[in-house]
């Protein structure tokens, strides 16, 4: 097949993926489809004909098309920051939790000492009814 062919047949592809009217492939907007739509192996695009490649791909920004494997990815990232937030929330409650906890136990802490040094005070039991 000489380039001119192979060219044709790319540029035919990308019409058909473009358009939405897929033959040969899953009709995903990347290089990896329009190899199997226009039946060339991906390295001709990505090596010979890179030239059809940038075209393809500017295309596709033209059309606003977010690819299938961005979109997951962007979802995920919208899932992490979420879930990011309610742990720095949770973190922020936590310590201050903390906080509180650590001044009573000073204040525990200060109370036995003064009852330790033997000013008189003393520890009375409590009857049991």
């Amino acid at each position: 097949m000489t380039a001119a062919d192979e060219r044709a047949k790319i540029i035919a592809a990308m019409s058909r993926l473009l358009d939405g009217i897929p033959l040969r492939s899953d009709g995903a907007l990347t290089v990896v489809s329009l190899a199997v739509e226009a039946e060339v192996k991906r390295h001709v695009l990505t090596h010979r004909h890179t030239d059809l490649k940038d075209e393809f791909y500017a295309r596709v920004r033209a059309q606003g098309h977010v690819p299938d494997s961005e979109r997951r990815l962007r979802e995920r990232l919208d899932q992490a920051e979420a879930q990011l937030a309610e742990l720095r929330e949770e973190n922020t409650d936590l310590r201050a939790t903390n906080e509180g906890y650590a001044r009573v136990v000073n204040l525990l802490t200060l109370e036995n000492a003064e009852l330790a040094k033997g000013d008189g005070a003393r520890v009375v039991p409590l009857r049991r009814p």
